[in-house]
């Protein structure tokens, strides 16, 4: 074998080396023109023992001007193979792509422009070297040094432009590994390195760039936050070129981008949420049937982006949330209900009302078409949609109430639903208070109040709380007396002594109003059972009239002064027909402190009832006329001279249109015994919990309330002052 000595002068190899420039360049071009008469004579042991030379001497020296002459001289000897420089292209390759990691800035610039001649002459056979070129480029678009980028950035438009455009032997599926594992690099150089690549392939017809977009699409999403605005400008291009693409094609793989861009949508970075969530409206109305798996994802994806800062992307994310739900899918072609409805019950916690309300569509759509699936996750849901009631939203809490009673259109679900918001009510008494008149005035309207105040009867009936039992019926017969909504039920009362269904549902409701004995007194006058009224008000014994008492009784007074109880106040003018309602409100007043401002109210209506409704007999008695001391000659209960509420003109008879009222007194008496003790149980508890930090010579607090007047305790209670768990309307 020759050797490469021999076959290039001592000279030559000496100028190689040199460090002035101009004598390298010199020796290279001797280089060239030995090599090209071997290739003529046809010496290729020669040539290799030459390129072998250059290569151990020269290029792998530890002499940085060796390495710089070594690369110099490879360049020359492939221009001078020309045309046969393919077959040694294993020899003179390797030691240059070797030279790219040299440490010396000016021996990785002779590398680039060795590499960048090489490649001029052997053009399509230099594809084979691709893959390491194309790693070696990728690291010096980095380069710290300014020339060898500049270098560099030649080398890479020749070998996209000429070499790998033109090439038939390129291979992308070898190729997108490379792409892939350099996407996420934060180098900005980098960065434009790729993107170029990428642009310049997806340009040429023969290479499918689309059908590996998802190996690089996230890498592309993630440039779209860079801090350069080239590299964002020339990201977003790219994907702009690949979504209209996308629209164009016939044969798209939505799902495995989709996974991407339900990631990107979260972004922190405005520009790539909008991105992203634009991407994934085009996907909604393209996908079809390939998205159907990923809806849920999607989903997850849109409903906090319905709320964004931007509202570019809040436009966007609530139209591509409207084209979702309007898909029609089949949860037998893959549409997962339960996926769908945890994604909804999650958004509920949002911070944002915008994406809490359309998770609560979601939920309601999803009942209206696929009832059946949905209730097989209620256990998932149902507590959440519960403590949605509690929502500082009013839009929010309305449309909780429309899904629970979607819900509840079902015997077992109502219950259950009713059940679960009493115990709502007894562990959040802020519940009750604020949001408790809007849920059960909704409710009645979804749900028929009827229906829903014979069930709440029903429960509070055997409440063992009895404290929370008292506040909740009389949260339930404020709303009773003041809502529109429920201006047929209280047309339904109004008829209980005539009306089988009136009276039914007066039954009803008794037995949990018992708990309050002004819901129960409100109850008697709505329903016009006065003579019952006046007996209740008579049975009440001192330690039911307390302050909470006299506070709902002020209340009670001033809605007899509202138009809900306009017939009430017109009865009053024939007094003779309705003596039993006149006792009952000169009852109400005699337990009223005269110096509030309850008693006047009631007074003054009770000055205004006139006299002339009276019968001879009735004025006769009086002694002025005054209708005040007709009081003193009313007819008893066991009379039979008058026809009244509750009571016919038989005195045998206890009960009238089925309603005992005999029987009702006791249940009343009987549930009015059970508060008494268990006020008398907390007061003794609560006096031997702090008899012992108590001094004796200082007062306790309930004997210091005790030795105020019942007067100044009631003293003009004001509309806006109200008990513990009264509502505020």
């Amino acid at each position: 074998m020759a050797d490469g000595i021999s076959v290039i002068p001592a000279g030559v190899l000496r100028n190689l080396a040199d460090k002035l420039y101009e004598k390298r360049k010199n020796a290279a071009l001797e280089v060239e023109g030995i090599v090209k008469q071997l290739t003529t004579a046809g010496e290729h042991d020669k040539i290799t023992a030459a390129i072998n030379l250059l290569t151990t001497e020269f290029t792998y020296s530890p002499q940085a001007n060796h390495r710089k002459g070594g690369l110099i001289g490879l360049a020359a000897a492939t221009v001078g193979l020309t045309s046969e420089a393919a077959q040694h292209l294993e020899q003179i390759v390797p030691p240059v792509l070797n030279s790219f990691s040299d440490q010396d800035s000016r021996v990785r610039y002779y590398a680039c422009e060795a590499l960048y001649n090489i490649a001029k002459v052997v053009r399509g056979d230099f594809i084979i070297f691709f893959n390491d070129i194309f790693d070696a480029l990728c690291k010096l678009s980095a380069d710290s040094d300014a020339n060898v980028q500049s270098a560099a950035h030649l080398l890479d438009r020749l070998v996209k432009q000429d070499i790998v455009t033109e090439s038939d032997q390129f291979s992308i599926e070898e190729f997108i590994p490379l792409l892939r594992e350099r996407m996420n690099v934060l180098n900005p150089y980098v960065r434009q390195f790729l993107v170029g690549w990428i642009t310049v392939l997806d340009s040429v017809p023969d290479i499918d760039m689309l059908g590996f977009l998802p190996d690089f699409l996230d890498g592309l999403f993630n440039m779209l936050s860079d801090s350069s605005h080239e590299i964002r400008q020339q990201a977003d291009s790219a994907l702009s070129e690949f979504l209209q693409e996308i629209k164009n094609s016939p044969s798209v793989d939505y799902g495995r981008m989709a996974e991407i861009l339900v990631q990107r949508a979260d972004s922190p970075d405005e520009f790539t949420r909008l991105t992203a969530i634009t991407w994934i409206n085009e996907f909604v109305k393209l996908g079809g049937d390939q998205l159907v798996p990923y809806y849920a994802d999607i989903l997850g994806a849109i409903l906090p982006c319905i709320s964004d800062k931007e509202e570019k992307i809040r436009v966007v994310a609530r139209e591509t949330n409207e084209e979702l739900r309007a898909i029609k899918a089949d949860p037998a072609e893959g549409f997962d209900v339960g996926a769908i409805l945890s994604i909804a019950r999650r958004q509920l916690s949002s911070e944002w009302e915008a994406t809490r309300i359309e998770a609560l569509h979601w939920i309601s759509n999803l009942l209206n078409r696929y009832r059946a699936e949905v209730l097989t996750f209620l256990n998932e849901i149902f507590d959440t949609l519960l403590g949605a009631l509690s929502d500082a939203s009013d839009q929010v809490v309305l449309l909780v109430l429309e899904v629970h009673a979607c819900i509840a259109k079902d015997p077992q679900h109502f219950r259950q639903l009713v059940v679960f918001l009493v115990h709502n009510f007894r562990v959040d008494n802020s519940l009750l208070e604020k949001r408790g008149a809007l849920i059960i005035r909704r409710l009645c309207v979804l749900l028929d109040a009827e229906r829903v105040y014979r069930e709440l009867s029903t429960i509070l009936e055997g409440e063992s709380d009895l404290d929370f039992a008292s506040i909740m019926v009389q949260a339930l017969n404020l709303i009773l007396l003041t809502s529109s909504e429920l201006a047929e039920l209280r047309d339904l009362l109004k008829r209980s002594l005539v009306n089988p269904s009136g009276k039914d549902l007066f039954v009803s409701l008794y037995a949990s109003w018992c708990h309050s004995p002004m819901a129960i007194i409100s109850l008697c006058l709505l329903a016009q059972t006065y003579q019952h009224a006046s007996t209740v008000i008579q049975s009440l014994v001192e330690e039911d009239i307390n302050v909470k008492f006299l506070v709902q009784l002020d209340k009670l007074i001033r809605l007899l002064e509202t138009p809900i109880f306009a017939y009430l106040r017109l009865q009053l003018l024939e007094p003779g027909r309705h003596i039993w309602l006149l006792k009952a409100l000169y009852g109400l007043l005699m337990l009223l402190p005269q110096q509030s401002a309850a008693f006047k109210i009631l007074r003054t209506r009770l000055k205004t009832v006139p006299s002339y409704s009276f019968d001879s007999e009735q004025l006769r008695r009086t002694s002025s006329g005054n209708p005040h001391q007709i009081l003193h000659h009313m007819p008893s209960a066991s009379s039979s001279q008058i026809i009244e509420d509750g009571d016919i003109n038989q005195a045998s008879k206890s009960s009238h249109n089925g309603i005992n009222f005999t029987l009702r007194l006791r249940q009343f008496e009987q549930m009015q015994q059970q508060h008494r003790q268990n006020a008398k149980l907390q007061a003794q508890t609560q006096r031997t919990s702090t008899a012992s930090s108590t001094p004796k010579d200082v007062q306790r607090p309930e004997e210091q309330s005790h030795s105020r007047s019942a007067s100044d305790v009631i003293r003009a209670p004001s509309r806006s002052r109200r008990a513990p768990g009264q509502l505020q309307l």
